[in-house]
């Protein structure tokens, strides 16, 4: 996976951050860009994949509301019935 420079520095600050008040652990830059590939590498396609889902849940709910739409758009048609 590629991450932009930034991105991957937050995560990384983001580790050390929590092995240090959640750990009481100091740990450098090297062990936790280790963390973040093992993460990412390990955990990264659930979050992918639940992405995705909740994509296609939302692309699903916006054709439902288009193909309403569109019906409410729709005229009686056939032969006019005689009163």
């Amino acid at each position: 996976m590629k991450l932009k420079k930034e991105e991957r520095e937050y995560m990384v600050d983001q580790v050390k951050e929590y092995f240090e008040l959640e750990r009481g652990e100091v740990i450098g830059d090297l062990a936790a860009e280790q963390w973040v590939h093992k993460l990412a590498e390990e955990m990264g396609p659930f979050f992918y994949n639940k992405g995705v889902a909740d994509a296609r849940q939302m692309v699903e709910q916006k054709v439902m509301n288009i193909d309403e739409d569109l019906r409410s758009l729709e005229r009686p048609a056939g032969r006019p019935t005689r009163r």
